[in-house]
């Protein structure tokens, strides 16, 4: 997702073709027939199971997978990490906010013997809709409280308590300034003007009551789970360490959680932090590779994404996407040879399908990505501002 939850989920955005693998996925095992649950309290109202078995995956341990379905988008699906506390089970993400969505992760709990009101916590990775929209149901349902990194509980708050024409107005302001043309801005001013504006992702996201504090250990009885800050995707994005004995005594230190900035097949979409209001700088691609190597340093024995499928070898998978970006970012210097707006850049990147063929708010994504570089580039000397230009243009140096 975009940092202001406005566009579409970030694996709706185009996807660059560099940095493909196929790492050993996990043993998955039938989810067996789900018993009779326990009636879920009134407020929501108990969903009715899908017809489909959900998809569990056992990870040992007292870990388990629920693959959440996420609506419309090819990435198809959010893995929902179940860990047992000696306090009850505490939930890893929860999923889009979608009655689909939310009868899955319900029946997938039933069929580990777990009533969604037994759940004791949530720990958030971070604030996008495919990670937290359900958070505030489970809590709901259950009491349970929900934890989060203090920067994306910001964002939760910040959008939240806006109106939705703010977003569009900083929206057509942005994409005004990195060279978009009037007619991709144009369907976003008539929204504003008409006051037909749909309902955006995070207006209604729970705001959490405890907060993620890095390197500290989770309250979780029973377990050792480590908070490791690794910004770039989102300004609060959290890695979980499990600091315990991989359950198939698989070499390495413990599991790692790694939410979306650890992914086996693709990388995730680093855009910009800002927001209406915020004057601050940042460079959201140098604070994903540094977060990076944090993890490559950390060695887990495997890597439990939100997307996908498990892993091992989180080094060598570190390596892979440094070197990727690094390859990506000396491509984009060389097509700064000719002055570009940050529009412009994103026409001539790389993607999986031809810019023509990238539906709108996913250019929009994509415009942002370019803009993450493009600051990345110029913190390193490698490009700069054409001085004087309205949309600025940048070039190589």
């Amino acid at each position: 997702m975009t940092e202001d939850g406005t566009s579409q989920a970030a694996q709706d955005a185009p996807q660059d073709t560099q940095d493909r693998r196929a790492p050993r996925a996990p043993q998955d095992v039938p989810a067996p027939q789900a018993p009779q649950a326990a009636p879920v309290p009134a407020a929501p109202p108990a969903p009715q199971a899908p017809q489909d078995a959900p998809h569990v995956t056992d990870h040992g341990g007292g870990v388990w997978a629920i693959k959440v379905p996420i609506p419309d988008n090819p990435l198809g699906h959010t893995l929902v990490h179940v860990l047992d506390t000696d306090r009850g089970p505490v939930l890893v993400d929860t999923g889009w906010d979608d009655p689909a969505s939310w009868n899955t992760l319900v029946a997938g709990l039933v069929a580990l013997g777990i009533a969604v009101a037994d759940v004791h916590g949530v720990v958030i990775t971070h604030h996008h809709p495919d990670h937290h929209g359900l958070s505030g149901q489970v809590r709901e349902a259950s009491g349970a409280w929900i934890a989060m990194h203090a920067a994306d509980t910001e964002v939760v708050v910040r959008t939240r308590s806006s109106e939705p024409g703010v977003w569009f107005d900083y929206m057509s302001a942005k994409l005004a300034a990195a060279g978009a043309p009037e007619e991709h801005i144009a369907p976003l001013r008539a929204a504003r003007a008409s006051g037909r504006m749909r309902t955006l992702p995070g207006l209604r996201a729970a705001v959490p009551d405890r907060e993620i504090v890095p390197a500290e250990l989770l309250p979780l009885a029973g377990r050792r789970l480590r908070a490791i800050w690794t910004p770039g995707h989102t300004p609060g994005h959290v890695c979980l360490h499990l600091e315990e004995q991989h359950p198939a005594n698989l070499p390495g230190n413990g599991r790692l959680f790694s939410g979306d900035h650890l992914l086996p097949g693709i990388s995730p979409h680093i855009g910009l932090y800002e927001a209406p209001e915020d004057t601050r700088v940042t460079d959201p691609l140098g604070d994903y590779l540094d977060s990076l190597e944090r993890i490559g340093r950390l060695g887990p024995a495997e890597v439990l994404p939100a997307h996908q499928h498990a892993f091992t070898d989180a080094p060598a998978r570190v390596r892979e996407l440094l070197d990727h970006h690094e390859q990506r970012l000396t491509g984009l210097r060389e097509l700064l040879a000719e002055p570009l707006t940050p529009w412009g850049l994103a026409e001539r990147m790389e993607w999986n399908r031809p810019w023509e063929q990238i539906p709108y708010g996913s250019r929009n994504i994509a415009v942002s990505e370019a803009e993450a570089h493009l600051r990345r580039l110029v913190k390193q000397g490698r490009a700069e501002a054409v001085p004087g230009t309205d949309p600025v243009t940048y070039r190589a140096v």
